[in-house]
């Protein structure tokens, strides 16, 4: 069979050069705004960085590296060191992530799997509401609420328990104050929590139903199929859903200030009083007087940037560690 020859008239053939004129302008401006939109992001990333070095050039010019191992903080002798921000930020961070990783996956698990299907679209939201919460509201909540609730039934409780335990005693020793770093952890795990919880949920629901129904059929109990099959199927979401959640803890500020009793030292125990990078900020810029005193508060946003800077970058690496593993 032959085809006939088909033409294409002066008209129709100017007409399609206009279309692809057109969609070929359409892809280059495009093209050119997301290229833009990109290096706009970079651009910006890299004037905060040189502001931040710029601003704390000063303090790591009067105190040197020994600004990171310095516990002093004294305005007024101009005394500063940021040993005990950066260990109030590590040690809330940690508890909160403690608590929050395991009750998150385990409420996106039930959630998943074992929840009625009448109650799991409630829950999922009232989950996903506590993300919208401000962060003021959870201090002051914090403070009013939680930390006297703390200092009556939590602290004595864990410091009468652990007195006697060598290693542990130290950790959980002091008066109750109710306030101090344990408390700050608590709020920032029921923050962080949302974002570990509905990520979770999300990489959970994406399990293909053969895997798990295969699994059942082999005799598997529940805790045997969320071990073997769905866990490390989306371990690579999971670990991305905490690194998110570690981002938020490391950076909050509001609600950290109002419950950890912004006190600049380094304690043993997690139930005493104690600072983080941004509740230092916070409390202190607006006061700060001299060029020494402000150019040490931009100096500790300097460490948090890096801090954050390393957690992500080493969570960038183990999942890509995760990928080449699973081929």
């Amino acid at each position: 069979m032959a085809l006939k020859e088909t033409t294409l008239s002066g008209g129709q053939a100017t007409s399609r050069a206009a279309v692809l004129r057109r969609l070929r302008t359409s892809d280059i401006l495009f093209k050119s705004l997301t290229r833009a939109a990109a290096i706009a992001v970079l651009v910006l990333l890299s004037g905060t960085i040189l502001s931040l070095v710029i601003g704390a050039a000063p303090a790591f010019g009067a105190f040197g590296f020994g600004f990171l191992v310095t516990e002093v903080w004294n305005p007024v002798t101009e005394q500063f060191g940021a040993l005990a921000p950066i260990y109030g930020t590590l040690v809330t961070s940690f508890i909160a992530m403690l608590i929050a990783v395991p009750v998150g996956i385990m409420i996106a698990f039930f959630l998943t799997e074992l929840c009625p299907m009448m109650l799991r679209r409630p829950i999922a939201i009232a989950i996903e509401l506590l993300a919208g919460i401000p962060s003021i509201i959870y201090g002051i909540w914090g403070l009013f609420v939680f930390a006297p609730f703390v200092q009556k039934y939590i602290q004595p409780a864990l410091i009468g328990t652990f007195e006697n335990v060598p290693v542990l005693n130290s950790l959980f020793e002091g008066p109750p104050y109710g306030i101090g770093m344990l408390t700050a952890g608590f709020i920032l795990a029921i923050m962080v929590l949302p974002f570990i919880t509905a990520i979770s949920r999300d990489v959970f629901d994406a399990v293909p139903a053969v895997l798990k129904e295969a699994t059942y059929g082999l005799g598997c109990t529940t805790w045997e199929v969320f071990k073997h099959v769905i866990l490390p199927y989306t371990r690579i979401g999971v670990i991305g859903g905490v690194m998110l959640g570690l981002g938020r803890a490391l950076g909050e500020t509001m609600a950290v200030t109002f419950v950890i009793g912004n006190a600049h030292k380094v304690s043993a125990s997690i139930l005493a009083p104690g600072t983080t990078i941004s509740a230092s900020i916070a409390n202190e810029f607006t006061e700060a007087v001299g060029d020494l005193y402000t150019s040490s508060l931009i100096a500790l946003g300097l460490i948090l940037f890096f801090i954050t800077f390393i957690v992500l970058a080493a969570a960038r690496y183990m999942l890509l560690r995760l990928q080449q593993k699973a081929g």
